[in-house]
């Protein structure tokens, strides 16, 4: 059975920064593209920023490029999401999720097969 267990989210002050953490379960993360997703309250979930297998790509959404950084470490099975100047904008629930049919870099939710139970992440003024 496949999970993806997430952690590192909480409650912080505006300027401050997380590390969420990612662990896989189940089958071979190093062939896998992962991702990061977050929903805020009343909000549709939306992308933040995907890795591929090797971890020698990334992409970010637009308007998180220079705060957020995307990294894996296959041996470990872990995919990071490193969360620098939060604003109380980025308050949501967090999501890993992999791809396993994917080749490269993969931007939209049906391009995932699993996800995680979501961590939640609350920046405050």
């Amino acid at each position: 059975q496949v999970r993806l267990v997430e952690s590192g989210g909480g409650s912080v002050q505006l300027g401050d920064s997380l590390r969420l953490s990612c662990v896989q379960h189940g089958r071979s993360f190093d062939r896998d593209t992962m991702g990061w997703f977050r929903q805020a309250p009343g909000k549709e979930r939306e992308f933040v920023a995907t890795i591929d297998w090797l971890g020698a790509n990334t992409a970010y959404a637009e308007s998180l490029k220079g705060r957020f950084v995307i990294l894996r470490e296959n041996g470990d099975k872990t995919l990071y999401l490193q969360m620098n100047s939060l604003q109380p904008k980025d308050t949501a629930v967090y999501y890993c999720a992999a791809a396993t049919k994917s080749l490269s870099l993969a931007y939209e939710e049906v391009d995932y097969d699993y996800w995680g139970q979501g961590t939640q992440v609350t920046v405050s003024s």
